[in-house]
């Protein structure tokens, strides 16, 4: 039998492994070909494509990114080879599965439930002619227009599953792609939002055979390793048998990823982390969802705030991992005014991302049985976000997503700390007004119907604060001035602001730093400029403020100039002079 098994990524360099499970525990009877695209892939070209492989049989891995273009190509592939027999499987028609098989009638022959490796398998014997339609666990089809469906499999032992990170046609994307690594299954927590609540228990892989795919991986140049574990640190002896085994085989280069759960993980854990990991080797990803207790006790969300806040703050004092943290807006209960006041107690951390995303009642989760209950209005397609409840209108549902815009604008992208963080310190009552505030107003510009460069970035944010008429504007400006011109590598031929100095004012300082550079200071001096490098690769603008506590948002005022040095290697070089020492 021709076999393929298929999945439409969100993008490229995402890495399926559940088709790659399937592959590997198929073997050695079956051999599937992988194949993957994106959900941006035109739905004619992944016909064209699986078609001209000549399939009898076609797998397709679904979930809420993916359902609705992966139907799209069902429906093709079933009007161009209608003799393929059509699998889906996946979180995303694990439940429902009634639904499902109605709303694709005739277009699809058979979903599977759950875990899939092993009822995978017996699928192919199945339909090879080796075992009856009975003994294929977790099937579920229609029959004379009934819904059948067949026992659950027991869960299989994941120590004996084969390794699914060797095949040859994989080897070309590893160092382009994230590989993904699952050491265990299941989630110990419950809680009610999360497909995860759903499996009871956590199931280990085999530790040696993981150990071995990470060194293949790296071996192979793999860049990016995400672990997929919904709780990577629940074992505490585990998460630090593997940190300890990246700390002493990583490659250079190779960055690792994993969601932990903050308020269980130990001190020492972090004292270890922070004293022996390199920089950067690591990335956290910790789920905060909210910080109103009514909300998680509702949810059934465990969670101790305090000793979150005490993990978080001790990595970042580290200096070692940034850490990406996750709120949802939507939860039940928590009202506008009460996420407000989530954001600002997680902002307060300043974590180094802050993910702000909004509740999806996924089929299957315990929240969406409860919809009716809380009030919820949702779309009724994938991903099924939520449009209100009974403590959230549509209008707040907006506001919360035009501060999740400027959110990812300036915070998360980072190009701007110094000026956002003397803006949520002296200027807003609270961080989540500026981001809110400031998504409002760009939204009633159109700027959302339209693209954005960097100095668009510094643009709006000086109009927007303008239009406040804000007092301290010049200070701001300065600060956004050395922001801007801490990402240039080279100095920037288009500023975002006026140069401020006349030709003459510009070539009386030239002059004056050409005869003595310790005017700017001994260290600028040591450089030793020639007359052509000083007027190539130097910027000089009138400034206001001292450099000393710019980053922290203790800003003195200080009148002089702002002089940056593009050095060589791609790290600007500032100082200031102050204005008593230049003669104009």
């Amino acid at each position: 039998m021709n076999i393929i098994l298929a999945t439409l990524n969100a993008k490229y360099i995402h890495t399926n492994i559940a088709i790659r499970y399937l592959k590997a525990y198929a073997q050695p009877e079956f051999d599937p070909i992988l194949a993957e695209y994106t959900i941006k892939d035109p739905s004619f070209n992944i016909v064209s494509d699986i078609f001209q492989k000549q399939p009898d049989i076609v797998g397709f891995s679904c979930y809420i990114w993916n359902i609705e273009e992966t139907i799209r190509v069902v429906r093709m592939l079933r009007k161009v080879s209608p003799h393929t027999k059509i699998v889906l499987g996946g979180p995303e028609v694990s439940y429902d599965v009634h639904d499902w098989l109605r709303r694709l009638e005739g277009e699809v022959d058979y979903i599977l439930m759950g875990e899939g490796e092993h009822a995978f398998k017996q699928l192919l014997f199945y339909l090879d002619g080796k075992i009856p339609l009975k003994d294929v666990p977790n099937l579920c089809y229609l029959q004379e227009g009934k819904v059948k469906i067949h026992a659950q499999a027991p869960k299989i032992d994941l120590r004996e599953l084969p390794s699914i990170m060797r095949f040859e046609e994989d080897i070309p994307h590893i160092s382009k792609r994230i590989a993904y690594v699952e050491t265990s299954r299941g989630c110990p927590f419950n809680c009610q939002f999360c497909l995860s609540s759903i499996e009871v228990g956590v199931r280990y892989f085999n530790r040696e055979k993981v150990k071995d795919d990470i060194r293949y991986l790296m071996e192979k140049g793999v860049r990016t390793i995400k672990f997929v574990d919904r709780t990577f640190n629940i074992s505490r002896s585990y998460a630090m048998e593997v940190f300890q085994f990246l700390i002493d085989e990583h490659k250079p280069g190779v960055v690792f990823q994993f969601e932990i759960t903050a308020d269980i993980m130990r001190p020492e854990v972090i004292d270890f982390l922070n004293k022996n990991a390199p920089a950067g080797l690591f990335r956290f990803e910790i789920g905060v969802q909210s910080t109103n207790d009514e909300t998680n006790t509702l949810v059934k969300r465990r969670q101790n705030f305090e000793k979150l806040s005490r993990t978080v703050t001790m990595v970042k004092e580290g200096g070692k991992i940034d850490q990406h943290l996750d709120l949802i807006a939507g939860l039940p209960e928590e009202d506008y005014t009460s996420f407000r006041r989530t954001f600002n107690e997680v902002f307060a951390m300043r974590p180094e991302e802050l993910q702000l995303g909004f509740l999806k009642l996924l089929r299957g989760t315990g929240l969406r049985l409860q919809a009716e209950q809380y009030g919820y209005e949702y779309v009724d397609m994938a991903p099924y976000e939520i449009f209100a409840n009974n403590v959230l209108d549509f209008n707040d549902i907006i506001r919360i997503k035009q501060t999740e815009d400027i959110l990812e604008k300036y915070w998360n992208d980072h190009r701007m700390d110094a000026t956002l963080e003397y803006l949520v310190q002296h200027t807003f009552e609270t961080p989540f007004d500026f981001f809110q505030e400031f998504g409002s107003y760009w939204d009633q510009q159109g700027w959302s119907k339209i693209g954005h460069q960097l100095e668009d970035l510094f643009e709006r944010l000086i109009e927007f604060l303008e239009f406040r008429h804000e007092s301290q504007i010049n200070i701001i400006k300065n600060i956004m001035q050395y922001d801007y011109l801490s990402t240039q590598k080279f100095q920037p031929r288009r500023l975002w602001w006026k140069q401020g100095l006349d030709s003459n004012e510009l070539k009386s300082i030239y002059a004056q730093i050409k005869v003595n550079p310790s005017l700017v200071s001994d260290e600028f001096a040591a450089f030793q400029l020639t007359e052509k490098e000083l007027f190539k690769h130097t910027l000089i603008l009138p400034f206001s403020i001292s450099l000393d506590g710019i980053n922290n948002a203790h800003i003195k005022e200080e009148k002089g100039y702002l002089l940056t040095l593009f050095q060589k290697d791609g790290s600007p070089f500032f100082a200031t002079i102050p204005q008593h020492k230049i003669q104009l």
